[in-house]
């Protein structure tokens, strides 16, 4: 469904929900994990999310991404109205991996999946995660920046991640909740943040514009 109601809320939790602009099943359950109230606002069959995640030339990291999360919101305000749904504050988040300059998306297909995955290994790269709120005409963001270490990865290793299929759909190609982590050596920062929502983060924005459950 584009648009789906969540269990009732507890009675404590009443005061309000937020709409969840993301199509990523690990967001939704970090979000259940910190017991925030939310409804999904997903985009409709001819709106093309994926052109909003385009890299732009000499584009930094950090500025891609909070440059793509600012237009997946705006995106969702529009679609939040212009579908007549109540007003409620909207969330959204976008991850990308980088090392150096060089930005890691979503892979194109299992050989793109391979050449990340051969780049990453050894090496150590950041896990962005930028994220947005608006409620309102007020916006809130937040950027969390994460390091992960692989350590080397055989050819052979490589080849069996990438048949599970869990690298397509996932930025630089792995998921760190999953089969990957048996490569992980190290990582320093926000772990739900490498997943895809930091919580510590989220749970500030949320607070800081006045939603309490």
């Amino acid at each position: 469904m584009v648009h789906q109601r969540r269990p009732s809320v507890p009675p404590r939790m009443s005061r309000g929900f937020i709409y969840l602009a993301s199509q990523s099943p690990r967001r939704r359950q970090l979000l259940e994990q910190l017991g925030v109230p939310y409804e999904l606002l997903l985009p409709e069959p001819g709106e093309d999310s994926e052109a909003l995640e385009e890299v732009h030339a000499g584009e930094a990291p950090a500025r891609y991404v909070r440059r793509v999360t600012g237009l997946k919101l705006d995106a969702a305000v529009a679609r939040m109205q212009r579908r007549g749904l109540p007003a409620a504050p909207v969330l959204c988040s976008d991850t990308t991996v980088a090392m150096g300059r060089t930005i890691y998306g979503k892979p194109a297909d299992g050989r793109d999946a391979a050449r990340m995955l051969r780049e990453l290994s050894g090496h150590t790269h950041r896990v962005l995660t930028a994220l947005a709120v608006q409620a309102g005409r007020r916006r809130a963001e937040a950027l969390s920046d994460s390091r992960v270490s692989f350590a080397p990865l055989s050819a052979a290793d490589i080849r069996a991640y990438v048949a599970t299929g869990e690298p397509m759909g996932k930025a630089g190609a792995y998921a760190v909740q999953g089969r990957a982590a048996a490569h992980i050596r190290r990582i320093d920062g926000s772990y739900t943040g490498i997943m895809g929502l930091p919580l510590h983060e989220t749970a500030l924005l949320l607070k800081g514009l006045g939603l309490r459950w």
